[in-house]
């Protein structure tokens, strides 16, 4: 069946691309709804269907290319708008980038899903090609330089019953289960397969509603027993290194550490505080841990920097009962944020600034555990760390929980922190452990292991939270096995499409001949 809008976008020529762009760049924005803080997965499946839709209207792979690159500029632009934020800490200085920086990500990240419409309309005529690809482009997006899987489809579904295939298939196996099940809404109804068509359609519309529509079951969760107190000073990023408020910051989170526990519940054995939690480097910062041992019996971990020669180290420092430093450095830096990705072009651009730390950080060796005495071990992860579901599977041994401290001031209030938020929440289920998350203006929050929040302190306060850690579930399909799977499933895909499409083209050749 040919619709009048097939036939206008199938046009060539520049009035034909023109409203593929629009048409494609508007149901980008419309499906990055599905990502927090609007949180609408089932919007979110039918722009990605309709992406498909998009898809078998272009004959050549350029075109696809183009349609491919507008969706996903109209997906990032929205989804990731907060990158606007950091350059409003100091907008006198740097408040002209951040257009341009919405901009260049937005249509950068684009490109991955311009090359996957592309590399699927080369290697076939049929739609069912882009699922494989599409789903490797969002692989690779995890780790070309460096990786940024921000905002990436699995991540809208953590509070759905569909999320919790992450322990199963982690986040690339689940882009692409719901590329698979985009696939199927987008297929046309002709007249003589309609009825299959139909009823294809509509099991699936069904089960993706079922699975996208509720949330995981509120089965008790299980705790150790011991209790962790995280801290949320609430240090506007702004304010937080001036001289006059430094100090303050400082005994807020003194006074938050010694506050006694509520009625009911026991010392906590671990306080938490966020990433770069004061203003003195390590090794200016033993008056500090002495007054944190005057007030507190507990373990404490924050976040500092530390010199390493002529570099810093964003690092987080426990300070254990005994007296001892434990220093784990934060290894998966933020590129332009902690490192100047291609360094001399970007001080041509003057993108220098945005790097306060001189040549910039110094990374750290890799994933880490620590030991936390009686709570077990933990492994810590530092702000961007938690985006990395690879990251996480490479820890050298099992941990009991997840421990993230993060200064998601830089976010904003808005879609930002939540975002970050849910990516913390994917690491808990495809682990199957909790997430103790301390954040300087939130969120911060206990996470338990199938991913739902079980206690937090909303945006913009300045508290305490105390809870028992949750107890751990069994080692998950994707904690013990990680992305081999898909990669395999994916790779065999794409291998076919190309032994198809060489057969293609061998048998025309010989009717040329």
């Amino acid at each position: 069946m040919t619709y009048p809008a097939s036939r206008v976008l199938a046009k060539d020529g520049w009035s034909g691309n023109l409203l593929l762009a629009l048409i494609s760049a508007a149901a980008g924005a419309v499906g990055a709804l599905g990502q927090a803080p609007w949180d609408y997965p089932v919007i979110m499946m039918l722009a990605l269907s309709g992406a498909f839709w998009m898809f078998r209207q272009c004959s050549s792979p350029g075109r696809a290319a183009l349609a491919g690159w507008a969706f996903g500029a109209g997906w990032f632009a929205l989804a990731l708008h907060w990158i606007t934020e950091p350059f409003q800490v100091d907008a006198a200085r740097h408040g002209w980038m951040a257009p341009f920086a919405l901009f260049l990500l937005s249509s950068g990240l684009a490109l991955f899903w311009a090359g996957a419409f592309w590399l699927a309309r080369r290697l076939s005529t049929g739609a069912l090609a882009l699922v494989p690809v599409w789903a490797a482009t969002e692989m690779a997006r995890a780790y070309v330089f460096t990786g940024f899987p921000w905002a990436a489809p699995a991540q809208a579904l953590v509070g759905t019953q569909a999320g919790q295939g992450l322990a199963y298939l982690g986040p690339h196996g689940v882009n692409f289960c719901l590329f698979g099940f985009a696939w199927v809404l987008s297929l046309p109804l002709s007249r003589p397969g309609m009825a299959g068509g139909l009823a294809l359609k509509a099991g699936a519309l069904a089960s993706a509603g079922i699975a996208l529509m509720n949330s995981p079951g509120e089965a008790p969760v299980a705790d150790t027993g011991h209790y962790v107190r995280l801290v949320q000073p609430n240090a506007a990023q702004h304010l937080k290194w001036q001289p006059g408020h430094v100090q303050r910051f400082l005994d807020l989170q003194m006074e938050l550490t010694a506050r006694l526990p509520e009625p009911g519940k026991p010392a906590p054995e671990l306080v938490i505080w966020p990433e770069t939690a004061i203003a003195w480097r390590l090794d200016q910062a033993g008056p500090v841990f002495e007054r944190i041992r005057e007030i507190t019996d507990a373990q404490v971990a924050l976040g500092i920097l530390r010199s390493d020669g002529e570099r810093l180290r964003n690092a987080l420092v426990h300070l254990t009962g005994s007296g001892a430093q434990n220093i784990y450095d934060k290894h998966h830096l933020v590129p332009f944020g902690e490192y100047l990705p291609f360094a001399p072009l970007a001080e041509r651009l003057g993108l220098a600034a945005l790097v306060q730390t001189g040549p910039g950080f110094g990374a750290g060796p890799g994933p880490e555990v620590m030991n936390f005495g009686r709570l077990g071990p933990g492994m810590p992860l530092i702000c961007y760390e938690a985006v990395f579901a690879h990251d996480v599977n490479a820890a050298p041994e099992r941990p009991a929980f997840l421990l993230q401290i993060t200064n998601d001031a830089w976010f904003g209030q808005f879609a930002g922190p939540h975002q970050h938020l849910a990516q913390a929440r994917m690491r808990a289920i495809e682990q199957g452990l909790p997430m103790l998350r301390a954040a300087n203006t939130g969120i911060s929050a206990v996470i338990g292991p199938r991913g739902r929040i079980l206690a937090h302190l909303p945006l913009g306060v300045a508290d305490t939270l105390d809870a028992a850690v949750p107890v751990p579930l069994p080692p998950t399909v994707y904690s013990r096995a990680g992305d081999l799977p898909i990669v395999l499933l994916i790779g065999t895909m794409v291998g076919v499409l190309l032994l198809f499409r060489a057969g293609s083209e061998r048998a025309l050749q010989r009717q040329d001949k």
